[in-house]
């Protein structure tokens, strides 16, 4: 189905075109006539495979385009993803009236208060700054007919439920609800059944354990030559731009420090930056005026960076979902990507649990012999 056939105004049309999007991706396809329709929804999918879209296209054209108040608020575990999904939102309503902001904490409170005086339609925020409103009188949500609640699961993760409900229990009884998430699990479900119980859902597919899109593998490694080997498989496979991931803040500093002293331009990010650092070496690696970016998956999570073809394990999670948020950064909206993880030989059961639960094959691969000398 293309964006096209939908049943929405020619502005929407317009700002959909512009972006370049014609064809709908299977979530799309499947979420935006329900909610076009007013219904709940809640929706199985990660981020890259269009579900920004599929709940900021029925939301913009459902919008009273001419009323000045908070009519949609939108919550998201992160800074940089409520960034990014105003930006998105704010790219799709060009032709309109409606405008998004972003708020979120680690900055200042006052550009915040004063956007919202001014007069916006759409608030996308982290649930902690969007209480900080709220106590102080700066946010009303009396008007909001529409909330999405983005990435549940993450927020559930870093212990955001008391928040979330706060915030739901002193919204308007009347309202559209969409909860999207990379998996459904119990609390997800509770947190729908007390919230949105007549929900629509939306599953296209176990895209977070399949990504069909990334061609993984995996190489054995001495642990005692893993920084060796992963910089052969830097130089063998030229690369030039990618994610590396490490279990620990440490790890992450002392990978860093390595690469930096043999030449590579790599910059670290983790939970313990500020976030004007965090955000310079982000922007930094966004503008590709940095190669390599050495994290935490917890540092990671949330972001949404575009064309990154290289995803490198250095550490294997323990966790193996965390595998596929990880390799999930990669094969955005469409694109192909590289996943590799590095093995050593005592986690062999690390290994086969994320292979347990996928669809897709994971294949050694081996650097030629030349660079094993």
């Amino acid at each position: 189905m293309r964006f096209d056939e939908l049943p929405i105004s020619d502005e929407v049309k317009r700002g959909i075109s512009d972006l370049g999007f014609t064809d709908m991706f299977p979530i799309q396809e499947r979420a935006i006539p329900p909610l076009l329709e007013g219904r709940d929804v809640i929706g199985q999918a990660k981020t890259g495979t269009g579900k920004t879209a599929a709940f900021s296209v029925p939301l913009i054209e459902r919008l009273n385009w001419s009323l000045r108040m908070v009519q949609a608020l939108i919550l998201t575990p992160t800074r940089e993803l409520a960034l990014q999904v105003a930006g998105d939102i704010n790219a799709l309503a060009r032709y309109t009236p409606l405008r998004a902001s972003a708020i979120y904490g680690g900055v200042s409170i006052r550009r915040q208060i004063e956007e919202l005086r001014r007069g916006v339609q759409i608030v996308v925020g982290t649930p902690g700054r969007v209480i900080d409103h709220l106590r102080r009188g700066t946010l009303n949500l009396r008007a909001v007919r529409i909330v999405v609640l983005d990435e549940a699961d993450r927020m559930l993760d870093m212990g955001f439920i008391d928040d979330i409900e706060y915030i739901l229990r002193r919204l308007p009884r009347r309202r559209q609800m969409s909860l999207w998430s990379a998996t459904i699990d119990a609390r997800t479900r509770r947190l729908s059944r007390r919230y949105m119980p007549r929900a629509e859902m939306v599953i296209v597919s176990r895209d977070e354990i399949a990504l069909e899109e990334i061609d993984q593998r995996y190489l054995r490694v001495s642990p005692y030559e893993k920084l060796e080997t992963l910089e052969r498989l830097l130089d063998h496979l030229s690369i030039r731009r990618a994610i590396i991931f490490c279990r620990t803040r440490r790890g992450v500093e002392a990978l860093t420090r390595r690469l930096k002293r043999d030449g590579y331009d790599a910059e670290a990010l983790h939970g313990g930056f500020t976030q004007a650092r965090r955000e310079e070496v982000l922007k930094a690696f966004r503008e590709r005026r940095l190669s390599l970016l050495v994290a935490t998956e917890v540092a990671a999570r949330g972001l949404d960076i575009e064309g990154v073809p290289h995803i490198i394990n250095y550490d294997i999670p323990r966790d193996p979902l965390m595998y596929f948020h990880r390799i999930g950064r990669t094969a955005r909206a469409g694109r192909r990507g590289t996943a590799i993880t590095l093995v050593s030989y005592d986690e062999e059961t690390e290994l086969q649990r994320i292979k347990a639960l996928t669809r897709t094959q994971i294949k050694r691969m081996m650097l030629p012999p030349e660079f094993l000398l």
